[in-house]
């Protein structure tokens, strides 16, 4: 009788211990609203060219890897700069999905943003679309050795003579013929 009274203090204690560690794991409503604000990502270059469900499934991503990193939901809600850590996630997410395939190219660099730049023509077909990313891919595979020297070239990609720029003229100019000059503009102020 001794070992149930002395028993019963650790048991309760025990559970209320439980209910506490259950309370504090993500639920259902949760991980619903950091993927409704996740939402606010979809006007990144790679993310605004996925599709509805392509974009469910990185949504789900993204939380997996916060949920890993913060199990209890109280400690994530307490992170100091929430919206850097989530930013963080988005990009490393972004970058693990370009490394499983560099083909991938396109959310970054999509069709028509390459049309507009002057990069490619407007009436390519499926095949030869396929055959310039297939190109553009290959060359950025040979000149960046991991896929973090290649997020920080393109983060650093803000002239027309970028390494990257002149990857997909070549590429352009290799499939298409197509042969791009280099014309210095130069403002005069009179």
């Amino acid at each position: 009788m001794k070992k149930i009274l002395l028993a019963l203090p650790f048991l309760a204690l025990f559970i209320s211990f439980a209910a506490c560690t259950q309370q504090q794991k993500w639920n259902q409503e949760q991980r619903q609203a950091l993927r409704e604000s996740l939402k606010d990502y979809r006007q990144m270059v790679y993310l605004e060219d996925l599709t509805d469900p392509e974009f469910g499934l990185f949504s789900e991503g993204v939380e997996m890897d916060l949920e890993t990193a913060y199990p209890v939901y109280t400690s994530f809600i307490a992170t100091p700069n929430i919206q850097d850590t989530i930013q963080m996630v988005v990009v490393n997410t972004i970058v693990e999905e370009l490394n499983a395939d560099a083909h991938n190219m396109r959310h970054l660099y999509p069709y028509n943003y390459l049309v507009a730049q002057g990069v490619l023509p407007s009436d390519l077909t499926r095949e030869q679309v396929r055959a310039f990313y297939s190109c553009f891919a290959g060359k950025v595979n040979g000149a960046y050795s991991t896929m973090g020297q290649f997020f920080y070239a393109v983060l650093a990609d803000t002239t027309n003579t970028s390494q990257i720029n002149q990857m997909q003229q070549q590429c352009a100019n290799d499939l298409f013929n197509w042969t791009f000059t280099e014309v210095d503009v130069i403002e005069t102020m009179n």
